[in-house]
């Protein structure tokens, strides 16, 4: 087994409001930034594991999202290798 590095992004899904995002675009403005057509926050987790291959972690790692690091019903998420 090796040690295998890996990304999960999390965004909400785009018909959901993200009132984080429009503050933050709302403030841009005032501290003298362009204004921006469009601003959402979301969620960037690192992680590293033990597995039998690349394929194998990122499998893991889709359960893993799906189980614990996003709420698949507003969320959406994607898994890479780092």
């Amino acid at each position: 087994m090796a040690a295998v590095k890996l990304v999960v992004d999390v965004m909400l899904k785009p018909e959901i409001l993200d009132p984080q995002g429009q503050a933050v675009a709302n403030a841009l403005p005032n501290l003298g930034f362009a204004p921006t057509t469009s601003l959402r926050i979301g969620k960037h987790i690192e992680l590293e594991l033990e597995a039998e291959s690349d394929q194998a972690a990122l499998e893991q790692v889709e359960k893993i999202a799906e189980t614990l690091l996003a709420n698949p019903v507003i969320e959406d998420y994607t898994v890479r290798l780092a």
